[in-house]
């Protein structure tokens, strides 16, 4: 079977509370599946768009849990890696009234920072259209040096690659660090999705989001997608014929209960909208439209939508 997207990256463990508030007065939390990448491969096989994934988890019981949870979610397991010397990532989550949250991450040395470089041979790569990726495998450990390789050779082989940056400031040694290392990996990526605030640290800088985007697209990029909360979102592209101009989207207003992936929702609506040969209109309403669906139940998995669920959403603005 041939899969048109890759996608790399953390599979961890989300420990979500039962109530708001801070870490220090929850006094229980819920397991879920998480990780930016693991949501966005899921994300992306609930809209008909299956692709690989990479991986790896630890040997445990956590590890187990989430290999099976994605292979339950129709994701094959060819690039799915156990580590018999490591652990599976944690990250606590809290949540303030209105759903945002913050994150506690367990991830000192853990199975996902252990990523080879070399692991996803030529011949898949021939295979894949589109390869995805976000920064938190870039912030440390071997990941760093297989998520910049991969994208590299990516690039050399003609895929779209994409990328979300993913900010998680507890996870890096300083900001200089992380604009350093997330600009070097934007040098081989066509699709940049970011808030205005991660582009702002690294360092891109104008009087709009536009000109913000813009900005960015010097660093390499065709097509900036600026996701901004209850807003909606942009676009902003140069890549030619419908990789070209400015368009936005001022995003749905759905029951939110959690917010937890609506990112990564986003940016699988992006590929697969892309992906599709959508327009940055279209591309836009469809990706709001998973993003907005992912936040109406608990946990990044739980409320990801199907392609009939989306076309219905977007069908109705």
């Amino acid at each position: 079977m041939s899969h048109e997207i890759l996608v790399a990256g953390e599979t961890l463990i989300d420990f979500l509370p039962e109530e708001p508030g801070p870490i220090s007065s929850v006094e229980g939390f819920d397991r879920r599946p998480g990780g930016a990448p693991a949501n966005v491969a899921v994300a992306l096989s609930r809209l008909e768009r299956t692709p690989l994934f990479w991986t790896r988890v630890g040997e445990d019981p956590f590890g187990q849990y989430l290999l099976e949870t994605l292979e339950e979610q129709g994701l094959p397991d060819r690039f799915f890696e156990t580590d018999p010397a490591a652990k599976t990532s944690l990250a606590f989550v809290t949540h303030d009234e209105t759903g945002d949250r913050e994150f506690s991450f367990y991830r000192d040395g853990t199975a996902d920072t252990r990523l080879e470089p070399g692991r996803i041979d030529d011949e898949t790569l021939a295979e894949c259209e589109w390869v995805h990726a976000g920064g938190v495998t870039l912030s440390n450990g071997r990941s760093r040096e297989a998520t910049l390789d991969l994208l590299e050779r990516a690039a050399e082989r003609g895929c779209t690659v994409s990328f979300d940056p993913n900010e998680r400031p507890e996870l890096w040694p300083d900001v200089e660090t992380y604009r350093s290392v997330v600009r070097e990996a934007l040098a081989n990526v066509d699709v940049l999705k970011a808030t205005v605030g991660e582009l702002e640290r690294l360092g891109f800088a104008g009087d709009s989001p536009e000109a913000i985007a813009r900005d960015a697209m010097e660093a390499g990029p065709a097509a900036v997608f600026v996701t901004r909360g209850d807003a909606g979102a942009i676009a902003v592209a140069d890549g030619g014929g419908e990789w070209e101009g400015v368009a936005s989207h001022r995003g749905f207003d759905p029951d939110v209960v959690d917010t937890t992936g609506a990112g990564d929702a986003f940016v699988a609506g992006t590929i697969a909208g892309l992906s599709d040969g959508r327009g940055l209109e279209e591309t836009l309403a469809f990706a709001n439209a998973v993003g907005a669906e992912a936040t109406t139940a608990a946990g990044a998995m739980a409320a990801l939508p199907d392609r009939a669920g989306v076309t219905s959403l977007t069908d109705g603005r």
